[in-house]
């Protein structure tokens, strides 16, 4: 690797409001050189998640926020290239947060994770329904949102990597599944494509409205990735006993400030609701678990899954700007490379 260039995006500043293009700066640096229990790997896709907005604040959270001046934090898969780790072979896929760049030392249980990816399927597989994205959904819904045959539930953000999957999961339960989206097309594929019984489409129709005219008999089980009035319409229309799942509130990420509370939340009162707030890492011990059942369903055909796969390094920033606008449809990647060894047959 001598002489070669490792490109790197850092977190240049704190966003104010919406995340800009000038909150990174770029950089090129020597590829780093590995110690023994290291490897040296080539990254080849990178994530983009709602929470990576979270991980540029400096407040407190689950994980510490990204330092001024650090490569931004990534989930990636990508290939060993040089390894003194006897686990590892020069040609293994992995995954773990490498981060927007071209290279990345890690070693087993250090800050930038790392583990193996089985041999014979897609990787981009396991940046999305089959990784973190889809166990959030497994995870969220499953233990968090009990579904029981032949309840209603309803997501927010539906369309989006973990929203879509928490839906067809619902149907894998025996529940009904009714998504809010934004867009005809995103609306179109949750019904046609994954299943879903009906979506909203929160730009042209009246979220408020077409839920009560869905949920006659209340909503059962709500999983919200947006927050703000969707989140205050659907604790209105809780069923006696529901659930909201709190995964994310993608509609305030890039507010300055903070938006008030739902107004009606005592209808958890009245309606003997349960709120509840989750972070996947807390299932970090069942991943295995989740990441066989995920892979077994999308396997069987019984769960659908869209990528919207950018490329270049030098649009990382770009890419995060889709994901906050909502041009994506489905899992938000970038491709950085070609796999540089070539994978088995």
């Amino acid at each position: 690797m001598k002489n070669q260039i490792n490109r790197q995006w850092r977190l240049a500043a704190r966003p104010k409001g919406m995340v800009k293009e000038s909150d990174f700066s770029f950089h090129e640096v020597p590829v780093p050189t590995i110690e023994e229990g290291q490897v040296l790997v080539r990254n080849l896709y990178l994530s983009f998640d709602p929470a990576q907005r979270g991980w540029m604040d400096d407040r407190p959270s689950y994980v510490p926020p990204v330092g001024l001046g650090e490569v931004m934090r990534a989930g990636s898969v990508g290939q060993v290239i040089e390894s003194k780790l006897p686990d590892f072979a020069v040609g293994d896929l992995v995954q773990g947060t490498f981060g927007w760049q071209d290279y990345a030392a890690v070693k087993p249980g250090g800050p930038l994770v790392l583990g193996k990816l089985p041999q014979g399927m897609p990787p981009t597989l396991f940046l999305g329904v089959c990784g973190l994205t889809g166990l959030t959904a497994y995870f969220g819904l499953l233990d968090v949102g009990r579904p029981i045959p032949g309840e209603t539930v309803v997501i927010s953000g539906a369309a989006g990597a973990t929203g879509s999957v928490v839906g067809q999961l619902a149907k894998i339960k025996g529940c009904r599944a009714i998504g809010i989206a934004g867009g005809k097309d995103k609306c179109r594929w949750l019904t046609e494509v994954a299943g879903f019984e009906a979506a909203i489409d929160y730009k042209t129709e009246s979220v408020e409205e077409r839920l009560k005219e869905l949920c006659p008999n209340g909503i059962n089980i709500f999983f919200d990735n947006v927050g703000g009035e969707i989140l205050e319409a659907a604790i209105g229309l809780l069923a006696n006993k529901g659930r909201v799942v709190l995964c994310g509130g993608i509609s305030a990420y890039n507010q300055e400030q903070a938006p008030p509370g739902p107004k009606n939340y005592l209808n958890l009162v009245i309606r003997r609701g349960r709120m509840e707030g989750f972070i996947v890492i807390d299932y970090i011990e069942r991943f295995h678990e989740g990441e066989q059942s995920m892979l077994g369903w999308v396997l069987q055909g019984r769960i659908k899954h869209q990528e919207d796969i950018q490329e270049g390094l030098e649009n990382a920033p770009k890419t995060m700007l889709r994901l906050f606008g909502g041009k994506n449809q489905g899992k938000q990647l970038l491709k950085i490379a070609e796999p540089p060894i070539p994978l088995p047959e």
